[in-house]
């Protein structure tokens, strides 16, 4: 307990109980007037706060001996309401990381670990590290015209590296980098240079060595997961052989290149290798759709035009149809792209260098399947 009350207290509209027994003083002079045995049921850090005897000389509020924190009223407010009436979620909404993030850094303070093991699951339940589960949560954020609005349904990137870098929460690290990375770098910049310190404590040494930290994770995973695309033009699409089983095989132009073939509409499955490596280089699968720079959706758009048949057929009246690759080149290119999504996915620790950086606390949430 305090000894000192502070000379202008400002009472919460949401938390002054006229029957509490304890009132929790946070920055700045912010009073929560609420009950000591609803606070030490749930958190040992204050059961044994009002264990300790108090003198018989302090001062009062309210008639209530006080407490005062170091926290934000924020944050304070969120903690409290999930003490006393639980915190639930019904389902993606930006909206709700303030409450997230507010009752986790101070369950995770107080050790209030089923509120903590809470937040912990929602954050993984949207910065998954499962490409399953990413998918589903991109999923989530399309509509069913196929517009990508994620800011609706999840919070900026930058807010959830920060708290992760803030409480050492390693395992929701990549998946946010890689969603930060998918802007522009001016909005990456702009976003970047916005972050404000955890702590209003911290030397400004530190916030902008953060801020460089976080440009060089940032630009360098973007850059890396551009040349894991471009890697995979050249080696799967620009110089792809066709299936020994191929149906098309005996339609092939000898010693004319790949790419050459598929412009003389020598072979339909060299034909559709190169209009499919035509669309990708069009980012049909990057800006056209919002995500720049994302290289999981790319490699899933490119297997989707395996079994598109909206395609113009070139003809005067405009025909729509499939690509005209066979059945055996067609399965061991989707096989191909299957792999190669899955491997990118499995790459996005090392391309933002969190993987060692924040390896101590991975799998630390019970009951989730952390696969990084």
């Amino acid at each position: 307990m305090n000894f000192s009350p502070p000379l202008q207290l400002i009472k919460s509209t949401q938390f002054w109980f006229s029957d509490g027994n304890v009132i929790l003083v946070s920055k700045p002079h912010m009073g929560f007037k609420v009950h000591r045995g609803q606070l030490a049921r749930h958190s040992d850090v204050f059961s044994t706060l009002f264990d300790v005897p108090q003198p018989p000389n302090q001062p009062l509020i309210d008639g209530c001996p006080f407490v005062e924190l170091h926290d934000n009223p924020l944050d304070l407010a969120h903690f409290l309401k999930a003490l006393y009436d639980g915190i639930y979620f019904s389902g993606p909404k930006a909206g709700d990381f303030p409450a997230v993030a507010g009752v986790l850094r101070l369950s995770t303070k107080y050790f209030v670990e089923h509120l903590r093991q809470q937040c912990l699951q929602r954050l993984h339940h949207d910065w998954p590290a499962t490409l399953v589960e990413w998918d589903r949560r991109e999923d989530a954020a399309t509509t069913a015209n196929g517009q990508y609005s994620p800011r609706v349904y999840y919070p900026h990137p930058i807010l959830v590296i920060q708290l992760a870098m803030e409480l050492d929460i390693p395992s929701i690290a990549p998946a946010a980098f890689y969603d930060l990375a998918r802007y522009g770098p001016t909005k990456i910049l702009a976003g970047i240079n916005a972050l404000q310190p955890a702590c209003d404590q911290e030397p400004q040494l530190g916030i902008s060595s953060r801020t460089q930290d976080l440009l060089v994770r940032t630009f360098c995973g973007r850059e890396s997961g551009q040349r894991y695309i471009a890697d995979f033009l050249a080696r799967e699409l620009e110089d792809r052989p066709l299936s020994r089983a191929c149906a098309n095989r005996d339609v092939t132009l000898g010693a004319v290149s790949h790419a050459d073939s598929g412009r003389l509409g020598i072979n339909d499955c060299y034909e559709s290798f190169y209009y499919i490596l035509l669309n990708i280089l069009r980012a049909i699968g990057g800006i056209a759709s919002g995500r720049d720079a994302d290289p999981v959706f790319t490699l899933k758009q490119t297997k989707e035009m395996l079994s598109r048949t909206d395609f113009s057929d070139g003809s005067e009246d405009g025909k729509l149809c499939g690509l005209r690759m066979c059945a055996a080149c067609r399965e061991e290119f989707e096989k191909c792209v299957g792999r190669a999504r899955e491997k990118a996915w499995q790459s996005i620790p090392g391309w933002f260098d969190v993987s060692e950086t924040w390896r101590s606390a991975r799998g630390s949430v019970e009951g989730t399947a952390v696969a990084w």
